[in-house]
């Protein structure tokens, strides 16, 4: 099977040329094509010898299908569902901002981590992106709109530390210069707490933003609710985003979705500040989206208030996430489960 060519970077792309017998310098003409122009097929590249294009249309340019595409009516949010070349479903959020087009992306089909509150991992992994496939996300979005995406967030469906050599790639080529060219701190990757690689993302020295899918404050009732705190503790997970921190000079966002009676006390407002106090991080409270296939219940306004406030009189940052696309099956894994079940 041919290589997938949208996955190379320029370096790999010059020794394909090698290897065709090409001049060296159309490895940088077909990069711009595929990652400035976002061509979707050879016969777009112009300025390329028919005889070149005819060798490279051996090799697959796994362009993803668009299924379909739903629209917020209160703040024009899309949400859009995927088909990858293997009849896999994946799905993407477009959100605009005055700062900017934010389009969070899948790193897998599916999800093998098992978070209680989650759609996302409801039928497993089937498997992990390439980086084409994750690239590919944000090309369509961009394509479609006519619009710059100017921040991307890896936080849709899937683990993106659980598909950590594709994610390094993706990373490396949607900031590349010569491509979309999007800046390393205009991106974010979300994680639900991989410790080694946390630890091992940290040695690449990367500016971008690591959200850690916290929820809990302490081992008791994360366990509860995520697997993965079964093999790390809080303790070993905040150790490791003490370790990220002083590697990279980044600061930490905790995402913590708030779920009726079970993480939103007092108690565990108090406890989480202490946790966390003399970190260099942020706090993202989220009312849990429903998910028709679990019980968990949002937590009331009211009280996420009344916990932001808690810790915001422990000195730390925290905001309560601007709710967007609540019309168009708006949380993580949702679009794609209601079409998986023919619901």
């Amino acid at each position: 099977m041919k290589p997938d060519i949208r996955s190379m970077n320029k370096e790999e792309l010059i020794s394909l040329m090698e290897e065709l017998h090409e001049k060296p310098f159309r490895a940088g003409q077909i990069f711009s094509w595929l990652h400035r122009s976002l061509v979707e097929n050879y016969d777009e590249m112009t300025n390329l010898p028919k005889s070149l294009r005819e060798k490279l249309s051996e090799y697959p340019l796994n362009i993803p299908e668009t299924v379909t595409v739903q629209k917020s009516e209160k703040d024009g949010t899309r949400k859009y569902l995927f088909r990858l070349n293997d009849g896999n479903l994946i799905e993407s959020v477009l959100m605009r901002y005055e700062h900017g087009n934010s389009v969070c992306i899948s790193s897998q089909a599916g999800c093998r981590m098992g978070c209680r509150f989650c759609a996302s991992t409801i039928g497993g992994l089937s498997r992990s992106l390439l980086p084409s496939e994750m690239l590919s996300q944000i090309y369509k979005i961009q394509k479609e709109t006519g619009e710059r995406v100017s921040h991307v967030v890896v936080m849709g469906t899937g683990e993106p530390l659980d598909n950590y050599d594709n994610l390094l790639k993706f990373l490396s080529l949607i900031s590349c210069p010569d491509g979309l060219g999007i800046s390393a701190r205009n991106i974010t990757v979300s994680t639900c707490g991989l410790v080694p690689q946390i630890m091992k993302l940290a040695e690449e020295k990367l500016q971008i933003t690591l959200a850690i899918s916290l929820h809990a404050p302490n081992d008791e009732i994360r366990r509860t609710i995520m697997p993965v705190a079964n093999r790390y503790s809080v303790d070993e997970l905040l150790s490791a985003c003490r370790y990220y921190f002083e590697a990279t000079g980044r600061r930490i966002t905790f995402e913590y979705s708030l779920i009726e009676g079970v993480n939103d006390s007092d108690e565990c407002a108090s406890e989480l500040a202490g946790r966390i106090r003399g970190l260099n991080c942020h706090v993202n409270l989220i009312p849990v989206n429903p998910v028709k296939e679990r019980h968990y219940r949002r937590t009331s306004r009211g009280k996420v208030l009344d916990f932001k406030n808690k810790l915001e009189k422990y000195g730390i940052n925290v905001t309560i996430r601007r709710e967007m696309g609540t019309d168009i099956d708006g949380a993580c894994g949702q679009l794609r489960r209601s079409r998986i079940s023919g619901n």
